[in-house]
């Protein structure tokens, strides 16, 4: 099978082509750059096919670079960029940007304000999905404003990176499976290198049994947060948990590894 990778990150050195965000250096960069091909001889020998760019705030809502690899692998790459939700127009920058590969859109948890209700109804009609990135804390946000506005799709970024902070534990599983019982939420399994104990990752199993058991095979997608992931450990070390300790069938394992991803980011480009 080929898999596919549901969070990476991109970013170029090259910042006359592709500056920074405001305030933002060189010497912010952690690494100095990494490239489409650089993350492709990583992923090759794991029967990665496909990715997801996930934007970051280095370059944040110029997506310029991570709309240049899909153009220069159309068929590999789709990304999760950064709009700005302050924009009264934010509507036709997501219809906009969506034909060029964009397929969802990367927000915290910390929803204050008019402008994060405009944004999510957007995301209804785009088809877009809202991918907030939080730690626990952030969970109960999560839910109001997808229970708030069920037409659209949210996608929760590493699980809410439980047992990174603090030990797992059940309070924090419990918020995930509060926001399970809403159908338009999909969770990935993610950033396991951040995660826990560290490999062969035998202490996150558990974790992630029960979240799968809460949100379904066919809400659940694997991702590995590379380049972190491919720093301090291998993509081998991540992709293994579910490919093979999780006791799951091939059309189960498939359809985290591709399944997933591919129904939710790889429609039809506007």
């Amino acid at each position: 099978m080929n898999w596919i990778d549901a969070h990476i990150h991109l970013w170029s050195s090259d910042l006359e082509k592709y500056p920074l965000a405001e305030n933002l250096t060189a010497e912010d960069l952690d690494p100095s750059n990494f490239t489409p091909d650089m993350y492709l001889d990583h992923a090759k020998s794991s029967d990665i096919d496909r990715v997801i760019i996930v934007q970051t705030g280095y370059h944040q809502f110029d997506n310029s670079y991570a709309i240049d690899a899909v153009k220069y692998r159309p068929d590999t790459f789709r990304v999760i960029g950064i709009v700005d939700e302050n924009k009264e127009n934010v509507r036709e920058d997501m219809e906009m940007l969506l034909p060029l590969g964009i397929t969802g859109f990367r927000i915290g948890a910390e929803y204050d304000g008019p402008q994060w209700d405009r944004l999510f109804k957007a995301a209804a009609i785009t088809g877009q999905a809202m991918c907030p990135i939080t730690h626990p804390e952030g969970a109960p946000n999560i839910l109001a404003m997808a229970a708030k506005h069920p037409d659209t799709t949210v996608v929760i970024d590493h699980m809410t990176r439980i047992g990174e902070l603090q030990p797992i534990n059940d309070e924090h599983i419990a918020q995930l499976e509060k926001i399970a019982v809403l159908p338009n939420t999909y969770v990935k399994i993610s950033r396991l290198h951040a995660l826990g104990e560290g490999p062969p990752h035998n202490d996150l199993i558990p974790l992630i049994q029960r979240i799968i058991n809460a949100f379904g095979l066919e809400r659940c997608m694997w991702g590995s947060d590379s380049p972190y992931q491919v720093y301090k450990e291998t993509l081998e070390d991540s992709l293994s948990v579910v490919r093979d300790k999780l006791g799951l069938s091939n059309s189960d394992r498939d359809q985290i590894l591709k399944g997933t991803a591919e129904h939710l980011f790889w429609n039809d480009l506007g």
